[in-house]
């Protein structure tokens, strides 16, 4: 990974002022480089750090408490004294191997205080706040000290009190399944309990502000716990055993982040999570790329195929070499199979041990594949489902990833399909934290790329080991084969950018073209044709699927976007959005000049004016548009497409009719003119 950085620290730009309150109360104050949020800091009169933050001279967070408690030994949210501080600026720009965006800037300024419990044990705790121009983060930091070693952290105590009951875009925690896999709900912060982040508050003084964590790492998960007033405080999930976190010091917690933004797209295009994450530690990232695939998948959700054994069996050689075939001829890089490997026989979910990582099925060639797939230019992409046996997978790491380094399989689509790992330990707890860093740690030893389902949320670690590609983390276009409720409604993918996204990229696989297939619950995509060529762009993963049967693309020029579309980029802009029911995203290509479009809505027709002032001044584009045609409804007729080319320039406005469940994508190419 390139970095191009320069770093300040200049106490005189980064300045904390300190007041007096009477005789004993100091209140430190620190703002972001451009003066427009400020973090206060200070002891309440018991000695308990407090903090307070508000962007644009409008309180965003009230005072709110901040602490530790402990199992067997006394905890440490009171009796502090501040021993001294520190202060520092940052300015630096980094380059990611693959993103929303190439280049990022990180600018925020830093205070460091310095605790002491001025009786007893006289024990240390850091609090560290880095303030950004969107938000700010801060965590905990334990010293190695004499009187603290080894730790059982029962409550964090850090408290996030607003100024009002404001309206939440939330997801409950574990209540209705473990893996993040719940419809956004938006109600007001009273009618909660707990939830999960990131969530997203649409506030009563006009501001959009998102609560969550960055650099997850040897901790447990947070939620948010709704106590009393307008307050929630961190909930850590725990082990089996109660404890939330085994530490010793020295240790630091997560950051805790808040960004704020006067619109709902300032949160979607932040990098104040990335920026809290270590710098990238693979030194040779050449073979870290994003890729376009298709699978031996969707046909299973449809029971076309089956993972196990049988007449219908989907991993075979036979089958996998036509849909290397089919990727080839129109320009995908890989091919994911799933079912490939022993253990998918009977009821898998029961028991994840039965699963080898190494064993394939007789009727499935693994070297005859891959060696096929590399005369194509095509790459099998790996898969390995755990059932939720994460010990028993991790048994096998090192003996599967050399299988695939061997046969040259560069990609792995991993899966935790159980309500815990391991039968008992939930997988935002520390020990899926523990378990999901192995993997990738594991994986980037052996240059093998991520994508992980049933996952721990996303908290920037893609940052420092970018071989972390993609994660599932929420309602998939799976649930519109399957799920009981009818499949994804309308509106799911307008709330994502703005709620799920904020974790980081999501293998949502877009792509579906046929909508007459029938399954037991009647699940289907509620969506149209166009609106499924949008979601390309408005989902970011650096992984992206055409999810469809090979022969429903066939004879399908709508086809041709999906073919086009990049999935790796330089810039990224949120034009137009009200969450919930439309979202605008415009996004550079990282490898051309060209630009890509997509605009989604809800269940209700939409026209949509978008200003194209983010192009190129003084130059002239051909867009080419994929919109709804005529007639177009998710509900009764999804298919009508209308294609159709415009030049157009900075100074335009695009006019959008995006039909019920509809959408627009929209390649834009610069014109070579002749002179």
């Amino acid at each position: 990974m390139k970095n191009k950085l320069y770093r300040l620290c200049l106490t005189a730009v980064a300045s904390v002022l300190v007041f007096s309150c009477g005789t004993e109360e100091k209140v430190y104050t620190i703002a972001s480089p451009g003066n427009n949020n400020e973090l206060v800091f200070k002891l309440t009169e018991t000695g308990q750090p407090e903090y307070s933050f508000s962007f644009n001279g409008k309180k965003v967070i009230e005072p709110s408490l901040m602490g530790f408690e402990f199992q067997d030994t006394d905890k440490m949210t009171e009796g502090f004294e501040v021993v001294n501080t520190e202060q520092n600026t940052v300015k630096q720009s980094w380059e990611q191997p693959w993103g929303e965006f190439k280049t990022v800037e990180d600018n925020h300024n830093e205070l460091i205080v310095h605790l002491k419990e001025s009786k007893g044990a006289g024990r240390l705790m850091d609090i560290v706040f880095r303030v950004f121009n969107d938000g700010v983060g801060f965590r905990y930091s334990f010293p190695k000290q004499p009187n603290l070693d080894k730790v059982k952290i029962s409550n964090e105590v850090t408290q996030f009190t607003f100024p009002f009951d404001n309206d939440v875009w939330w997801i409950p925690v574990h209540g209705e399944n473990s893996y993040y896999e719940s419809f956004y709900r938006k109600t007001p912060m009273s009618k909660t309990d707990t939830i999960n982040t990131p969530a997203t508050f649409e506030t009563r003084d006009s501001l959009f502000v998102a609560v969550h964590e960055a650099n997850l790492t040897d901790f447990a998960s947070m939620t948010l716990l709704k106590t009393q007033g307008n307050t929630y405080k961190s909930e850590l999930v725990p082990w089996a055993d109660g404890v939330k976190v085994y530490a010793q010091t020295p240790f630091v917690t997560p950051w805790r982040t808040i960004m704020v933004g006067n619109k709902a797209g300032d949160l979607a295009t932040s990098a104040l999570t990335l920026n809290l994450n270590e710098p990238c530690k693979i030194e040779d990232t050449s073979w870290i790329t994003p890729t376009k695939y298709v699978g031996i998948w969707w046909g299973m959700h449809l029971e076309k195929y089956t993972w196990g054994q049988g007449e219908k069996h989907g991993a075979t050689t036979e089958n996998t070499k036509k849909y290397i075939d089919f990727a080839a001829a129109n320009g995908f890089d890989g091919v994911l199979v799933e079912g490939w490997n022993e253990g998918w026989d009977g009821d898998w979910t029961a028991d994840g041990t039965a699963f080898s990582f190494v064993k394939p099925y007789p009727d499935f060639d693994l070297e005859e594949i891959t060696r096929y797939a590399a005369e194509k230019n095509v790459r099998l992409i790996g898969h390995h489902e755990t059932a939720g046996a994460a010990s028993h997978y991790e048994s096998q790491l090192e003996d599967a990833y050399n299988l695939y380094n061997k046969v040259g399989v560069n990609s792995v689509k991993t899966g935790y399909v159980n309500k815990y790992l391991d039968k008992k330990e939930w997988h935002d707890g520390q020990y899926g934290v523990r378990h999901y860093r192995k993997v990738i740690e594991t994986a980037a030893k052996h240059r093998i790329m991520i994508d992980n389902h049933e996952p721990v949320k996303g908290t920037g670690l893609w940052r420092t080991y970018p071989n972390l590609m993609a994660q599932e983390g929420a309602r998939g276009q799976e649930y519109n084969a399957w799920s009981a409720d009818g499949g994804n409604t309308p509106e799911h993918t307008t709330i994502m950018p703005f709620t799920r996204l904020l974790a980081g990229p999501f293998d949502f696989t877009p792509g579906n073209f046929n909508f007459d297939y029938k399954t037991p619950n009647n699940a289907m995509v509620q969506t149209t044709v166009a609106k499924q060529l949008a979601l390309y762009v408005v989902i970011f993963s650096p992984l992206q699927m055409a999810s469809d049967l090979p022969e429903n693309y066939e004879g399908k020029p709508a086809f041709q976007f999906i073919k086009d579309v990049p999935c790796n980029w330089e810039e990224t802009k949120v034009l137009d959005s009200k969450i919930g029911e439309y979202v605008t995203i415009a996004r550079k290509d990282r490898n051309s000049n060209d630009w890509y479009l997509g605009s989604i809505t809800n269940s209700d027709a939409r026209e949509l004016n978008i200003p194209l002032d983010f192009l190129e001044k003084g130059t002239a584009y051909e867009a080419e548009i994929y919109a709804d045609g005529e007639g177009a409804n998710y509900k009764t007729n999804p298919y009508p497409v209308v294609i159709e080319k415009k030049t157009v320039n900075s100074t335009m406005t695009l006019d959008m009719k995006l039909a019920p469940g509809g959408g627009t994508a929209i390649r834009i190419t610069p014109l070579k003119i002749n002179r």
